[in-house]
């Protein structure tokens, strides 16, 4: 098999763009042999400034100076006069942006002008972070292939909406042709790790600070206790998959903050279970209604088997009836192991030849 060159940008060496890095050699081999695919990487980018090589970087070089917690720009063999991360994406020559830098809510940033940068110049783009999309879905879908137009350049983000959950995939491109009437989720892993301890006795501040010690939590964990990066997940999955156009305030948001370990206890009786529900229900206007709230779900329903770590998604639809998928969460591989997936979706239209 011919073995085409894809020449990437990555943005954000943070835990997921450091895993994306410490994952490819093992997939090297696979990837030139069943995708004729090579990874090639002309610039990487952290908080330290920009490293460029048109010629490619060294991954391992990039990965052991990330845990020696150095930042890019003390590498040697690079060229330092592209010196952030703007002026890389706007003129380097590069087929792919990898966006993985941390999530601003509010304004997008960093990733909204970069993503943006990227697509305005017909650069193909991969997103892990999930802040530009939150805030401007609308423009940078007009920039894509998501507007209908075959010849922009692909915008892929499977990664932004719970990691390796083909969430996103499975209601876009596996459910294409049937009209969708309800889709369900759980999408948060902090809120699901916390509720499963909590079913084990333990206190809504006991499993908080567990979590929290672990890893799982955020020192300051308002955007996942109360609802909000799940509702931003269900926002991404509302205009990209039912073709809603949705902001935040379309949603109905309620955190787990008040939930007490005998609401769980009661939820599971006869085998039920309670999890903070992501939920979209289609009405006779063929509108969707958004909500984000804990929920008991009867032991029947696909959702209520979610172990600590497990996220999972379930649509119905018309024709293809019930459709569910699960994953398990296990830490930024998975983001990662999404960034690829997304990656070779789109190879085959955009590899130079």
């Amino acid at each position: 098999m011919q073995t085409r060159t894809l020449r990437c940008i990555l943005t954000g060496l943070g835990n997921i763009g450091r895993t994306f890095l410490e994952m490819l050699p093992s997939r090297t081999t696979l990837l030139r042999e069943r995708y004729g695919l090579t990874l090639q990487f002309v610039a990487v980018a952290d908080t330290s400034g920009c490293l460029v090589s048109e010629q490619g970087l060294d991954p391992a070089a990039i990965v052991e100076a990330k845990r020696r917690r150095q930042g890019v720009v003390t590498l040697a063999g690079g060229n330092l006069h592209v010196t952030d991360m703007l002026t890389a994406v706007r003129q380097l020559p590069a087929d792919l942006l990898l966006e993985a830098t941390p999530t601003d809510i509010q304004t997008g940033q960093p990733g909204l002008d970069l993503v943006r940068a990227a697509l305005q110049r017909g650069m193909h783009v991969v997103m892990a972070s999930k802040g530009a999309l939150v805030v401007a879905f609308d423009e940078l879908a007009r920039l894509s292939d998501w507007s209908g137009n075959r010849r922009a350049p692909r915008l892929r983000f499977s990664g932004a909406v719970a990691g390796a959950l083909p969430s996103v995939n499975v209601g876009w491109r596996d459910l294409a042709g049937g009209e969708i009437t309800t889709l369900e989720a759980v999408l948060n892993g902090t809120t699901q790790v916390m509720l499963t301890m909590m079913g084990e006795g333990k206190t809504y501040a006991e499993a908080l600070a567990e979590a929290q010690r672990i890893g799982i939590a955020e020192p300051d964990p308002t955007l996942d206790v109360e609802g909000w990066d799940a509702a931003n997940k269900l926002l991404i999955l509302a205009n990209a998959v039912l073709r809603q156009p949705t902001r935040l305030s379309d949603i109905a948001v309620e955190g787990i903050t008040h939930i007490t370990p005998d609401d769980i206890r009661q939820a599971r009786h006869n085998g039920g279970n309670l999890i903070l529900l992501a939920r979209a229900e289609r009405g006779a206007d063929g509108r969707y209604a958004l909500s984000v709230r804990p929920t008991a779900v009867p032991a029947h329903h696909p959702l209520a088997r979610l172990g600590m770590q497990e996220a999972g998604i379930v649509y119905h639809s018309d024709i293809f009836g019930r459709t569910a998928a699960f994953s398990m969460e296990d830490g930024p591989l998975g983001t990662a192991a999404a960034m690829l997936r997304d990656i070779l979706s789109i190879a085959p239209d955009v590899l130079p030849e």
